[in-house]
C-alpha cells in the first residue's frame, strides 16, 4: 500500500491536479472567509466550513475522477491486477493518497484562523470540531468518487455520477425528511457545525467512507477475476 500511495500522491503533485483542486478550494475559502466571518466582524471560523462544504459537492470530483478511470483508458489496469499487491492495497494505496491531498487543503485553512485571531478570539475547540467533521465530509466525498471512478473509464462520466450523487445527498433532507438520518451534509451541519461531536453523526461519515471503500476493492477485484 506505501507504493501506491507514494505513486499517487506523486502523481497529484507532478500534474497540475492537486493544485487546482488546492487553489480553488482556497480560493473559495477566502470568498467564504470574507462574507460570513470578516464583512461581519464575526469571530466564528466555524461559518466559512459551512459554506465551503457545498463547494466538496463540485471540486472533489476533479481530483476522484481520474482515480481508476485513467488507468482504464490509458490500458494501464492491467499493470495494476497483475502486480503482485493485492487489491485492497491498490485501492488503500490510492484512497489514502487522494485522503492526504483533501487533508492538505483543509490544514492550510488554519492561516485564516490565524488572521482572524488578529482581530478577536475565535474559539478553538468549535473550530477545531468544525474543520473535524469537515475533513470527514470531505474524505467521504472521496470514497465515493473513487467508486465512480472504478465503475467506468470515462473521467467525465465518473466525475458527473459523483456530483450527482452528492447533490442528491445534499437535498435528501428537504425531499424526505425522514431520511434526514442518512444525509451527509444534515448530519454535518447538525453535529459538527454546531460544535458537537455527536456519535451518530460520527459513525455515518466513516461508515459512509468505509463501505464505498469496500465496493470499490469489490469492483476492482471483480474485474481482476474476470480477466
Amino acid at each position: 500500500m506505501g507504493a501506491i500511495f507514494k505513486k499517487e500522491l506523486k502523481a497529484y503533485f507532478l500534474s497540475p491536479i492537486a493544485y487546482i483542486y488546492i487553489g480553488i478550494f482556497l480560493l473559495t475559502c477566502s470568498l467564504f472567509f470574507y462574507l460570513d466571518i470578516f464583512n461581519y466582524q464575526s469571530t466564528d471560523f466555524a461559518n466559512m466550513f459551512g459554506s465551503a462544504a457545498t463547494i466538496l459537492t463540485f471540486i472533489v470530483p476533479i481530483l476522484t475522477m481520474r482515480m481508476f478511470a485513467e488507468e482504464r483508458k490509458n490500458g494501464t489496469e492491467q499493470l495494476l491486477l497483475t502486480s503482485p499487491r493485492s487489491i485492497t492495497s491498490i485501492v488503500l494505496g490510492k484512497f489514502f493518497a487522494t485522503a492526504c491531498v483533501v487533508l492538505i487543503s483543509t490544514i492550510l485553512t488554519l492561516m485564516y484562523f490565524a488572521i482572524l485571531m488578529f482581530f478577536g478570539q475565535p474559539h478553538l475547540l468549535s473550530s477545531l470540531v468544525a474543520i473535524l467533521g469537515f475533513s470527514l465530509l470531505a474524505i467521504a466525498y472521496v470514497s465515493f468518487g473513487m467508486f465512480a471512478s472504478s465503475i467506468t473509464e470515462n473521467q467525465v462520466i465518473a466525475a458527473v455520477i459523483s456530483i450527482g450523487v452528492f447533490m442528491l445527498l445534499w437535498f435528501l433532507p428537504s425531499m424526505a425528511p425522514g431520511l434526514n438520518d442518512y444525509s451527509l451534509m444534515y448530519s454535518f451541519y447538525k453535529s459538527f457545525m454546531s460544535g458537537t461531536i455527536a456519535l451518530r453523526d460520527l459513525t455515518l461519515l466513516l461508515s459512509f467512507s468505509a463501505i464505498f471503500t469496500i465496493f470499490t476493492i469489490m469492483v476492482i477485484q471483480r474485474r481482476k477475476s474476470v480477466k
